[in-house]
C-alpha cells in the first residue's frame, strides 16, 4: 500500500494532536521502524483507539513481515514486540480476551527473541491480564516475577531497567489483589513504591517521561485495595492521587475509572458518576469501552436522575462512538 492512501483515510496523526512527525506507517514493502512502534504508542497513550485499530493491521503485517525474515536482529524483535504488546492492550481495552492473549504470546516470543530484559517485561506485563482473565493467575505471577528479578539481577541496573521492574511490580500486585491474595499484593506493592524511590534518585532524560512514578503507585494502588476490599484504603490512594500529574489521557481515564469503581463500592453513585464525566473528558473513546459502560450502567440503575446522566449514557452507552 502506498504511503498516501493511509494519510488520505485519515488514520494518521499529525505532530499536533500526539506530537512528533506523521509515521510511515504504509511503506511500499512492510518494514517498521521504532518512530512507527513509537507513534503507535502515543495514540494509544492519546486514547485514540479508532485511529489506532485503523493503522495497527498495517503494523502488524510489517511484525509478521519481520518475523519471517529467518533469524531477526535484536532490535527488530524488539519493535515487532512493541507491536503485539499493543495490540494486546488495545484488545484488553475493548474486552476481547482471546486475541488479548493470543497477541501476548506472539509478543513473548518476539521478546525473548530480543534477548532485551525491559522488552521481556513489557511482554509479560501485555500477557497477565489475558492470563488472569482466563484462570491462569500463577503462570501471569511467575512471568511479572521472573521479568522482574532478570532486571534486577545486575550489581547496578539503569534506570530503563528500574522502571521495568517497577511496572512489573504494579502489575504483580493487581494480579494477586485480584486473586485475592493480600500479603502478595502488598508486598509487590511496596517493592514497585521501593524502586519508584531508587529510580528517582537516577538522571532523569530529558524528553523521556517516566512512567514509574509516586503517582502510578497511587493508581494502582486504589485498584489493587479495592480488590482487597479494603475500600477506605481505595478511596485513601484515590484522593492522594493528582490526576493532572498522569503523563498521558489513557492514565488520567484509567485513574477516573478505578476512582469510580471504588466510589461505587463505597455507596457513593454521585460520586462514581463525576468521575465517569472525568473518564469522558480525559478520553471519550474509554468512557465508551464495555467495562465503563457497565459502570454506567450500574450508576443509571443507582441513580437514575442525576442531572447530566440521560445525555452521558445516550452518547455512552446507547450510542457509543
Amino acid at each position: 500500500m502506498k504511503r498516501r492512501s493511509v494519510l488520505a483515510a485519515g488514520v494518521a496523526l499529525g505532530a499536533g494532536a500526539v506530537g512528533g512527525p506523521v509515521p510511515a506507517w504504509a511503506a511500499a514493502e512492510p518494514g517498521l521502524s521504532a518512530g512507527d512502534v513509537a507513534a503507535a504508542r502515543r495514540l494509544f497513550a492519546a486514547g485514540a483507539y479508532t485511529r489506532l485499530g485503523e493503522v495497527l493491521p498495517l503494523l502488524l503485517a510489517a511484525a509478521e513481515h519481520s518475523a519471517e525474515q529467518g533469524p531477526a536482529g535484536a532490535a527488530r524483535a524488539a519493535r515487532a514486540a512493541g507491536v503485539w504488546v499493543l495490540a494486546s492492550q488495545l484488545a484488553v481495552k475493548q474486552g476481547r480476551t482471546g486475541p488479548a492473549g493470543a497477541y501476548a504470546e506472539r509478543a513473548g516470543t518476539a521478546a525473548t527473541r530480543s534477548g532485551d530484559p525491559v522488552v521481556l517485561a513489557a511482554a509479560a506485563r501485555a500477557a497477565a491480564t489475558p492470563l488472569r482473565r482466563t484462570g491462569r493467575t500463577d503462570e501471569a505471577l511467575l512471568l511479572l516475577a521472573e521479568a522482574r528479578t532478570h532486571l534486577l539481577s545486575g550489581a547496578r541496573p539503569a534506570a530503563a531497567d528500574l522502571e521495568a521492574a517497577g511496572l512489573a511490580a504494579l502489575t504483580a500486585a493487581y494480579t494477586a489483589a485480584q486473586a485475592h491474595r493480600p500479603a502478595l499484593a502488598r508486598d509487590f506493592a511496596a517493592r514497585a513504591e521501593e524502586t519508584t524511590l531508587r529510580l528517582a534518585r537516577h538522571p532523569h532524560t530529558p524528553g523521556r517521561p517516566r512512567e514509574l512514578t509516586a503517582g502510578q503507585c497511587a493508581l494502582y494502588g486504589i485498584g489493587i485495595h479495592r480488590h482487597l476490599g479494603d475500600v477506605d484504603t481505595a478511596l485513601a490512594h484515590a484522593r492522594r492521587l493528582r490526576p493532572d500529574r498522569l503523563l498521558t489521557a489513557e492514565r488520567r481515564a484509567r485513574a477516573a475509572t478505578d476512582t469510580a469503581r471504588v466510589l461505587l463500592d463505597a455507596g457513593d453513585a454521585a460520586g462514581a458518576f463525576a468521575q465517569l464525566r472525568m473518564v469522558e473528558a480525559a478520553a471519550a473513546l474509554e468512557a465508551c469501552r464495555p467495562a465503563v459502560r457497565a459502570l454506567t450502567v450500574h450508576v443509571a440503575g443507582l441513580r437514575p436522575g442525576l442531572p447530566g446522566l440521560g445525555g452521558f449514557v445516550a452518547r455512552t452507552v446507547v450510542s457509543p462512538v
